[in-house]
């Protein structure tokens, strides 16, 4: 039978619920057990898809082109195997499918209400990953705190779901918090106190608490979480603040986090951790042998989140490079023809990220002719790649108003156009090119050279494309499309023969890189910075 897991929050957002529950499944997984997580997200959106950046940082695509939580990112470059459209519910889509259900006359003119129906609905959507046979272990975050109106039902779920399958199928890891007052100059229990009573009025006593701390918990304060939280004191764990995200698996492995976890769920040891492979990736990640800045040329770069997956695809490639990845972060709507060499200058290469809309459209192409021209490395993803066509139909095949239909639907030079089958799409959400797609490389082609292999599948997120009509000028002005979608012969790489490293790719590279893989194109550009950087 399959083993469940519930992670709650307490006193405070933002603790690092994902870190933890990533953390605790790479664990387990290295003791030789299959676990997967899913993430429960109480806002009324069907998914993050039509949410801004500045709400809820970026917006992850799975495999099977579920548009996700960004958590859902952490827990795939842990655990380097991947997500789909189960692994993420929020509240839209549980009160979309009962109303639906209601709509068909699927509860037999029952009233229809929070308990039971929600309820149930939330219980079905936390057994279905559990029961395709595939999972020893399924461990379910629940986002928000414990005591949002909105969390109530899915506290109600999980409290009826272990009540359900019983205390050794199913436990509650709840998080919580243990401020550090400097006046006092001591820790203060009584938060995560409060923040526990608060579970137990909904019927949840939590089995394990992992506590937040910017100082190490004493023997002391442990005994009295203990004793006021109803828990045993090898069950409060302490989780102290790291470095970078990548140490937290092996802090939890020395709080015996996973132990206590198997312990509970009375299943057996296995193995001792296999982290080998963990502990030499953190050895070259703390001790580079050299460093690079890249500029990450974006329009949502007050908030790092919005980029998350890159950043973590930067420090993986870094890794592997023994190289430290310094990131400077560019807004494109400050990029004008006048600043762009005084605010690019120094940088070893240079990112242009995805996006939507014209805000900062123009200062990414700005930032793009520089880096072209001055042959510096230079990657372009998703809107970056498209920027980059602009450009070069703007400043080399002399198209002086090409542009994007995105940007500007009366272009006379639509190098960049929508996709015939987006053109009928009336719905924003989830209804873009999503998803894994194939895609063929050119032979000797640097990015075939790069994939070493001329068949690869990534993941996309996006409406237009590049135009084929333009196809033969770009060719003969030198750029060149050298990675193609075999079923409808959409552009899916664009690069440059006499140049460093300038790439431009149709889909999101970021998503599919892990700790265990990081991927090739990072890899490549930041190797193509590094020597940039080295000759300069």
């Amino acid at each position: 039978m399959t083993k469940y897991i519930f992670v709650t929050g307490g006193v405070t957002s933002s603790l690092g619920k994902g870190i933890i529950s990533a953390s605790l499944a790479k664990l387990l997984q290295s003791r030789g057990y299959s676990v997967t997580i899913q993430k429960f997200d109480p806002y009324i959106n069907i998914d993050p898809g039509t949410l801004n950046p500045y709400e809820h940082g970026e917006c992850y695509v799975t495999e099977d082109g579920a548009e996700t939580d960004l958590d859902l990112g952490h827990y795939e470059r842990f655990l380097n195997t991947p997500t789909s459209k189960a692994n993420n519910i929020t509240t839209g889509r549980i009160y979309q499918n009962v109303i639906n259900k209601e709509r068909e006359g699927a509860f037999l003119g029952k009233t229809v209400q929070v308990v039971p129906h929600i309820t149930d609905e939330i219980k079905r959507n936390i057994r279905i990953l559990g029961e395709d046979g595939k999972y020893d272990i399924v461990i379910t975050e629940l986002g928000g705190t414990v005591g949002d109106i909105e969390s109530l039902p899915y506290i109600e779920a999980v409290r009826q779901f272990k009540w359900e399958v019983g205390s050794s199928n199913a436990i509650v890891i709840h998080l919580t918090l243990v401020p550090f007052l400097a006046a006092a100059g001591e820790l203060k229990t009584k938060p995560t106190q409060h923040s526990v009573k608060m579970l137990l009025e909904y019927g949840i006593q939590p089995d394990i608490l992992v506590c937040r701390t910017e100082h190490h918990l004493t023997q002391d304060i442990r005994k009295k979480i203990a004793l006021f939280c109803n828990v045993n004191v090898n069950a409060v764990v302490e989780s102290i603040d790291a470095s970078t995200i990548y140490d937290v698996p092996l802090l939890m492995l020395k709080e015996q986090l996973d132990k206590t976890v198997l312990t509970k769920l009375k299943l057996s040891l296995k193995n001792e951790p296999n982290l080998e492979n963990w502990k030499d990736f953190l050895g070259r990640l703390k001790n580079p042998t050299s460093e690079v800045c890249i500029g990450l040329v974006g329009k949502y770069v007050e908030l790092p989140d919005a980029y998350k997956s890159i950043i973590e695809s930067f420090i993986h490639a870094g890794a592997k490079n023994e190289c430290k990845v310094k990131v400077q972060y560019i807004p494109s709507e400050t990029l004008t023809p006048g600043n762009a060499i005084e605010k690019l200058r120094g940088l070893d290469g240079v990112l242009v990220a995805p996006g939507f809309g014209e805000r900062g459209f123009e200062g990414k192409i700005e930032a793009i002719r520089y880096v072209r021209e001055n042959n510096i490395p230079f990657f372009g993803i998703c809107l970056g790649m498209q920027c980059a066509v602009v450009e070069y139909g703007r400043n080399v095949l002399g198209l002086k108003d090409a542009s994007s239909t995105e940007m500007n639907p009366d272009t006379p030079n639509p190098v960049i156009a929508m996709m015939e089958e987006q053109k009928k799409v009336v719905n924003k959400g989830g209804t873009m090119r999503l998803g894994a797609y194939a895609c063929d490389l050119k032979k000797g082609s640097k990015a075939a050279a790069i994939y070493g292999k001329l068949h690869i599948s990534e993941r996309h997120r996006h409406r237009y494309e590049f135009n084929n009509d333009y196809l033969k000028q770009y060719e003969a002005a030198g750029m060149i499309p050298s990675g193609f979608n075999p079923e409808n012969n959409l552009v899916e790489i664009v690069e440059l023969k006499n140049h460093p490293f300038f790439v431009g790719a149709q889909f999101h590279p970021e998503l599919k890189s892990t700790v265990a893989n990081p991927h090739p194109l990072f890899i490549n550009f930041v190797a193509a910075s590094l020597a940039y950087a080295r000759k300069k």
